[in-house]
């Protein structure tokens, strides 16, 4: 019978947020601001309720791929034919929808009502 290090028995005890991916801290401070600001509320309620939905997309998302939906998410909003190249490729529309519902259902988990919700 192969032991196992008991290091790696331990693992599965970790709180999640061990196990999440590493984002850099700038980039969750921005996000938690980003949120923030597009759902008002107490400070240190939203403080709290924000950083729990960069966690969980921590924990869904390597960084890279995390960066990369992200910035495809934001370029939709850009006008005319620069923008064009980002609305026009069902590859990049395909990883904005699965960005925007991992968003969601991270909003959902961590109590934040959707933007129409009454508050």
């Amino acid at each position: 019978m192969k032991r196992v290090p008991w290091i790696l028995a331990m693992l599965p005890l970790l709180p999640a947020a061990a196990r999440a991916y590493d984002y850099p801290t700038a980039e969750r401070v921005l996000y938690v601001q980003a949120c923030m600001h597009d759902y008002p509320g107490g400070y240190y309620e939203m403080l709290n309720k924000c950083s729990c939905v960069i966690d969980t997309l921590a924990r869904e998302l390597p960084f890279d791929q995390y960066e990369d939906m992200n910035t495809a998410a934001k370029a939709t909003s850009i006008g005319g034919e620069r923008g064009s190249y980002i609305r026009d490729v069902e590859g990049l529309q395909v990883q904005i929808r699965k960005f925007r519902q991992l968003q969601a259902q991270a909003r959902k988990s961590c109590m934040i009502a959707a933007p129409d919700a009454p508050r």
